[in-house]
């Protein structure tokens, strides 16, 4: 399986020509996705799911979904419309990427009822079922918080669905039924947050007559992407601040290899351009690091 490199876009209001400009720039260069925010409270920020969309439609090999959808603001019957609706004008390019919901605060400013954390986590889990059995093969059902009627699944493959999972029941939620895990808090293979959470998923996975490899790896990593080395590419506690291509290379290298990782989604920060460093991340960084993986494969 090829290692998937994307990253994450600018998403404010102000910046609609850098968000067109640089996925057009990553799908020229190979990289395999894009990922918004979904925060429909927040004035200053495209939308989401609107984005997703118009990027779809302007690039040709660019995957895109937003990291993560905001369940309780985006009901899931009308979600699996809309995920099989991209998935179909985009040739298979979507990605449903999905989270019980956080920030209750602000998600209530829309109008809609906060949910206990218990009741949360089983709308997600019914959720991503729903999504499943509204596409091509599924039978939908009612559930207890998607007593939904009579409706016929869109002839249309499910898109893979990738969790932004952080506590222990959305994690056994996602080894039941995702396709890829998105780690919470930007935490990486190193990360105390990583070595409880997969566990959880794992053991899920495996209850649910699934094996653990069903679920991919992909990590959110910010950092920045230098010309020359850093002095130090970890801080104090232990997160990952960036380096060299180089520096670059050797880390993610040893991830996939030695941690599993299956994919990257980068957040650029630092002084250098977000262009600039996304060029070194899809013509430096990545191919280096696929390459290593394919000779393993092959091998």
């Amino acid at each position: 399986m090829t290692v998937r490199f994307g990253y994450g876009s600018p998403d404010a209001v102000r910046d609609v020509g850098e968000i067109v400009r640089l996925a057009r720039q990553a799908d020229r260069d190979g990289l395999d996705h894009v990922s918004l925010a979904d925060h429909p409270y927040v004035p200053d920020m495209v939308d989401g799911y609107a984005a997703v969309a118009f990027l779809l439609g302007r690039t040709e090999r660019l995957s895109a979904f937003v990291n993560v959808t905001n369940l309780p603001l985006r009901p899931a019957p009308v979600l699996a419309r809309t995920a099989t609706s991209l998935a179909a004008l985009s040739g298979g390019r979507f990605v449903l990427g999905l989270g019980a919901g956080g920030a209750w605060d602000r998600i209530a400013t829309m109008g809609v009822p906060e949910l206990r954390p218990a009741e949360a986590v089983e709308a997600f889990e019914e959720a991503m079922r729903l999504v499943q059995a509204l596409s091509a093969g599924g039978t939908p059902v009612p559930s207890k918080h998607y007593p939904i009627g009579a409706l016929r699944p869109a002839a249309v493959p499910a898109p893979p669905i990738w969790t932004g999972s952080n506590g222990p029941k959305s994690l056994a939620a996602t080894g039941r039924n995702a396709d890829g895990w998105i780690p919470g808090r930007a935490a990486d293979w190193l990360s105390e947050r990583y070595r409880w959470s997969r566990p959880i998923i794992d053991e899920a996975a495996l209850a649910a007559g699934r094996k653990p490899s069903d679920i991919a790896t992909i990590y959110n990593l910010p950092g920045t992407i230098t010309e020359t080395p850093l002095r130090r590419t970890r801080d104090d506690t232990g997160r990952w601040l960036g380096g060299s291509p180089s520096q670059w290379i050797e880390e993610l290298t040893d991830a996939v290899l030695n941690h599993d990782a299956a994919g990257f989604t980068l957040f650029p920060n630092g002084p250098d351009p977000y262009a600039t460093q996304l060029s070194r991340w899809a013509e430096e960084i990545a191919p280096a690091v696929r390459s290593v993986r394919s000779a393993l494969f092959l091998d």
